[in-house]
């Protein structure tokens, strides 16, 4: 048992949700390709309200720094908006992924997604270039991270095995759309 990996023989807690969980530590590829066109416009208005919210301050009441005194103070307020912007995007998308809030739409995308892969014979989560062993530590690392994302930004960069979810309705479901696929050929 020394060996073995620990994440194997202790499985991640699973929170009560009323949503089905997708994926309790998604890679950062899927975190921000399910993102639905709400998170980005939330995103963006969160991004803008900082630069915003320092012109009208300059506007209201000047600061009186003289010339070449605004520009980095802006250029910060960018940066901070950015980053703020970027992390409410985050944080949105891996609460669906978690079962948080509502996700009927990407439980679809994740169906299809996996399905596909699993009908090409590719692995559901990935090609991973570290070892098994490093594989379960990043996982450990990078699990449930978004909840405390703006103490310590941490992502899931690494393909890996460990999602808490069960894989095999992957495969059932790709069984079935095959089998469905070959009997419409037969009966053609």
């Amino acid at each position: 048992m020394a060996g073995d990996n620990i994440s194997t023989v202790v499985p991640p807690k699973r929170a009560l949700t009323d949503y089905p969980l997708i994926d309790s530590d998604p890679h950062v590829r899927r975190v921000f390709g399910y993102a639905r066109p709400s998170d980005y416009a939330v995103a963006g208005a969160s991004a803008a309200a900082s630069p915003l919210a320092f012109w009208v301050m300059e506007r209201v009441s000047p600061s009186h720094v003289g010339r070449g005194g605004f520009s980095p103070v802006m250029r910060l307020a960018v940066a901070i908006g950015l980053i703020g912007g970027t992390h409410i995007l985050y944080s949105r998308s891996c609460n669906r992924f978690h079962g948080l809030t509502e996700n009927s739409r990407e439980v679809k995308m994740d169906m299809r997604e996996m399905v596909d892969k699993v009908k090409k014979g590719e692995p559901l989560y990935g090609v991973s270039k570290v070892s098994p062993h490093l594989q379960g530590v990043a996982a450990r690392n990078s699990r449930n991270s978004n909840f405390f994302l703006q103490v310590i930004p941490w992502f899931n960069l690494v393909n890996h095995e460990h999602h808490g979810v069960d894989t095999a309705k992957y495969y059932q479901q790709a069984e079935r759309e095959l089998e469905a696929e070959r009997l419409s050929k037969l009966s053609s």
